[in-house]
């Protein structure tokens, strides 16, 4: 049993390692991918090529209006680009923004508002925010950590939200518990969530960094795209031809979304967010956002037809790096999902012998959940096979327990995928903020790790004292306390 969840870890183990190491990340989940292919077909070199693309061409046509809502954003950003609205935007908020201060409240803040998907919410912000912190030279490491402490974080304690209606889909078909019932109930106790947005605000109100974010921020002496006066005068771009389309993208995601549900159709709201194709209604919304920008800006000639559809190809080409590595990671997760490896069901069956005691579940799922997240890059996977596991050891009902248990499963999977350099979310976040994926992992890694061992820390109040709300309160203290001695420390190594 240990042998085979030993095996089937391992792939995801050798690439991430490898990641670290060399810093060639499609070289690392290269060698992880054919490490697990190898295994799954008893070491055969001829199975483990077969295997290797067989698992790619599902994963790929499992997720292709994933790959056509990146394209399509990614042209989406290059219009706004080419028009000159992005730099329009950045000279207007530099005058009502006039600190970095400011230009992370307003990216954090921004993140916040976009709940609906993470997906949306990692290219989004950082394309509309790029421009305002190159001006205050804020890195594209510290970017990249904002995006993606503001898109996991917020969506998985949003009602209203694309992960929501995956949690609420991950109790099985025989339960008797409502699944947005609970995942509501969840929602106070979601201690990394919450502490994460918290360590957002006191860090950027303390205007203090550590680790390697620190050299980051030390080393930002120069604009990583500054535009020269000549050219910015040369723009017809405006602030409003960034803003429609903006605003158009997240209408018309939303309206896609209820419709995929069946909203339209007379199903209630709830129930259509939880039963919609998020991806395929982001697909949707890309593509009417590109027809609204090219009759918003063709007509008034703001960029000329050789340019709109040059921005189409360019778009293309800056989304090829963040496409490839989804495609790698999503094949790694495959070789060790259900079918080949089964990493999930080894878990399982380890978890499943367990008989520790109820008052430290919340803690033990809140570490498996960070654990399996981590290697396989997936939160939704996750939660996905763990929920199940704990209803089956806390019983089917609304039990205190039980709450605390998927509260911390839930937790420990956005951990786990906010560290990972194979998850999708962290390799939407490098790309929307343009920022190198293994720099926006080592910058990462120490500020969840903190938020991490506080969390749980406060599952094992949680579980022992069986009262979520202080576990909630020693966690928010033990943040408190960790980021006052680094701030300062910070400060004395400054002196």
């Amino acid at each position: 049993m240990y042998l085979d969840l030993l095996l089937a870890a391992l792939p995801p183990i050798i690439a991430i390692v490898l990641a670290l190491i060399t810093k060639e990340v499609y070289f690392s989940l290269l060698i992880g991918i054919l490490s697990g292919a190898l295994v799954y077909s008893n070491f055969n070199p001829i199975g483990m090529i077969e295997s290797t693309f067989e698992v790619m061409n599902n994963k790929v046509g499992g997720n292709v209006y994933i790959i056509i809502f990146l394209v399509l954003l990614g042209m989406v950003v290059a219009l706004m680009t080419k028009s000159g609205a992005s730099s329009a935007y950045g000279r207007w908020a530099s005058k009502s923004i006039s600190s970095k201060r400011g230009a992370s409240f307003a990216t954090a803040g921004l993140g916040a508002l976009i709940f609906v998907d993470d997906y949306f919410n990692c290219l989004t912000v950082g394309a509309v925010m790029r421009p305002v912190t190159d001006r205050f030279k804020m890195s594209r490491a510290k970017l990249a950590y904002i995006i993606d402490a503001t898109a996991a974080p917020v969506c998985i304690i949003a009602p209203i939200s694309s992960w929501a209606a995956a949690v609420s889909s991950s109790l099985p078909e025989s339960s008797t518990t409502d699944g947005f019932s609970l995942f509501l109930r969840t929602i106070p106790f979601n201690l990394y969530a919450l502490l994460t947005l918290a360590m957002i605000v006191i860090i950027v109100w303390l205007k203090f960094d550590f680790g390697k974010m620190r050299k980051c921020e030390e080393l930002m002496t120069e604009l990583p795209e500054a535009e020269t006066s000549a050219e910015a005068s040369k723009s017809k771009g405006r602030v409003f031809d960034l803003v429609l389309p903006i605003v158009v993208l997240i209408v018309s995601c939303i309206l896609f979304m209820l419709y995929t549900g069946g909203f339209f159709s007379g199903v209630d709201f709830v129930t259509a967010f939880g039963d919609c194709s998020s991806a395929k209604s982001l697909a949707l919304g890309s593509f009417v956002t590109i027809v609204f920008i090219a009759a918003l800006y063709l007509p008034r000639k703001v960029i000329s037809f050789k340019q709109f559809t040059e921005s189409l190809t360019d778009g293309f080409k800056a989304m090829v790096p963040a496409i490839l590595i989804l495609t790698l990671a999503w094949t790694l997760s495959g070789i060790c999902g259900e079918g080949y490896l089964d990493l999930g069901n080894c878990v399982k069956n380890v978890l499943g012998d367990s008989s520790l005691a109820i008052g430290f579940m919340p803690a033990i799922f809140f570490a498996i959940a960070l654990g399996l997240a981590f290697a396989t890059g997936t939160s939704w996977g996750t939660f996905g096979i763990l929920i199940p596991i704990a209803l089956a050891v806390l019983g089917d009902g609304m039990s205190n327990a039980l709450v605390y248990s998927v509260a911390a499963t839930l937790a420990g999977a956005v951990c786990g995928d906010h560290i990972s350099p194979i998850s999708d979310t962290t390799i939407l976040a490098s790309a929307g903020a343009d920022c190198n994926h293994i720099e926006h992992v080592s910058t990462q890694i120490p500020y969840a790790m903190i938020v991490a061992a506080c969390s749980f820390i406060g599952y094992l109040i949680t579980g022992l004292l069986d009262n979520g709300w202080l576990g909630l309160g020693v966690g928010f203290v033990l943040l408190a306390a960790c980021l006052g001695g680094l701030y300062t420390k910070s400060k004395k190594t400054a002196k």
